[in-house]
């Protein structure tokens, strides 16, 4: 019998090429990983792996032996979520985090229909303003760039963004016809922005590069920085997503300028731990990524309230 841990180390360097990669994968060092294959080739009586410019890549053996290990690593995963089937209901602790722009709303509703199925519980949610360094037994939401870490990074989807500012600040100071009229104009930015430029996308025109935007007002929350933009602060660049979910409650405090042109999309990422996850982490884990919303996965421009359709699937997409 091979022990798992070394069909796992196996399998990931198979699946990424890299034995750095692969590190990342399992939260391992590179020096574990390296022992696991070695011990692997050895128990196999044949090499398993071979380098090729760049990339470990299986041999013939390796391509075999690949197709039996995972089907092996399946089979041992199927073979605890059945068992775990028997236990007892979802009990026990459970550490929440998530990003302070999707705290409220939708995952607060989330959280409360999950807690109505597993009643057992005891949960804890706790606001995110920086990626976790590690979790214990719990799970993050986390919205922006997810950098590297040793925990698992799943994608749930993206927020396309677009440039909104309220009507008292248009009526003031005129709207914008065109990206490059952007600079004539005050700008809300987000202080994890870091002053960079970005670029925004038309489906005919291509791509236009923004310079770093004059930081007259900068704040660290997207909920401030929706205030000051429906306080006629400013212009800035905000999730559509989000922007929908304000003017569904505030109808008519922002709107949405330059409608061709389209922000960097930003990532929602469900993180939690390596290894093998407590029931109830895997319960909630399963649940997020039921209840994600179908906009995530196919981002539009928000409307005015009047005009934004309502949703008729899963109560927890708004």
């Amino acid at each position: 019998m091979y022990d798992l841990q070394e069909l796992e180390a196996f399998v990931s360097v198979v699946r990424t090429g890299s034995l750095t990669a692969s590190t990342r994968d399992l939260g391992l060092p590179k020096s574990t990983l390296s022992r696991r294959i070695r011990q692997l080739e050895d128990a196999v009586g044949q090499p398993l792996l071979l380098r090729q410019s760049r990339r470990i890549v299986p041999n013939e053996a390796g391509r075999v032996f690949y197709r039996y290990s995972n089907d092996i690593l399946e089979l041992v995963a199927q073979g605890r979520e059945a068992l775990d089937e028997l236990k007892e209901e979802v009990s026990g602790r459970l550490t929440l985090r998530c990003h302070e722009a999707l705290v409220r709303g939708w995952f607060a509703r989330l959280v409360e229909s999950f807690l109505d199925q597993h009643q057992d519980l005891r949960v804890t949610v706790q606001t995110q303003r920086e990626l976790p360094e590690k979790l214990d037994n719990g799970v993050c939401i986390w919205l922006g760039p997810a950098e590297v870490c040793n925990l698992r990074q799943e994608l749930l989807g993206s927020l396309g963004q677009s440039v909104y500012g309220s009507p008292d600040y248009f009526q003031r100071h005129g709207r914008p016809q065109a990206p490059g009229d952007l600079d004539q104009h005050a700008w809300i930015d987000l202080s994890d922005a870091g002053g960079q430029g970005v670029v925004l996308q038309h489906s005919r025109l291509g791509a236009y590069p923004l310079p770093a935007p004059d930081r007259g007002y900068t704040v660290d929350q997207l909920c401030v920085q929706g205030d000051a933009i429906a306080a006629g602060r400013g212009l800035g660049l905000m999730p559509d997503w989000l922007v929908e979910r304000r003017l569904q409650a505030h109808p008519g405090c922002v709107e949405r300028c330059l409608p061709e042109w389209q922000g960097p999309e930003v990532q929602v990422s469900l993180i939690y731990p390596h290894g093998n996850l407590p029931r109830r982490v895997r319960a909630f884990i399963s649940y997020v990524r039921t209840c994600a919303p179908v906009a995530w996965q196919n981002a539009v421009p928000a409307q005015p309230a009047e005009a934004v359709p309502r949703a008729g699937t899963h109560h927890l997409n708004t």
